[in-house]
């Protein structure tokens, strides 16, 4: 599996930015997807999370709200629509694949595919 992250950008505190997650192979629809982030000098974090169905949502308690995870697994992508951004959201953000996974799970651990990461920088 190959997952291609991208729309990552530099925007203004309270704008909007959407990222993508492109995923090879024909088993996308199986799989969880997540979304993480790192900031410099911190440890990668959960963001969102969705199941293979669309069904089901899990998001990390800072971005409640303002976030929304989506997926269509016609196109094999994910989405992540981020609204009301902080500066505190400036990291790089990584999509993950969980190709064993029935539930969402934020431990990194269990997602075994990766893409690239994608910047987002928030301006005060």
């Amino acid at each position: 599996v190959q997952l291609q992250a991208s729309g990552g950008g530099l925007v203004q505190a309270g704008g909007s930015l959407r990222l993508s997650c492109a995923a090879s192979g024909r088993a996308f629809s199986t799989y969880v997807m997540a979304w993480f982030r790192q900031a410099p000098g911190k440890e990668r974090e959960f963001v969102a999370g969705i199941n293979w169905s669309g069904g089901s949502t899990y998001y990390a308690g800072s971005v409640k709200g303002r976030f929304t995870i989506s997926r269509d697994n016609a196109k094999n992508t994910a989405y992540l629509q981020m609204n009301s951004l902080k500066p505190e959201d400036t990291a790089v953000y990584y999509c993950g694949a969980d190709q064993n996974g029935r539930y969402i799970t934020p431990q990194m651990t269990n997602y075994a595919f990766w893409g690239q990461g994608t910047q987002v920088t928030v301006s005060s």
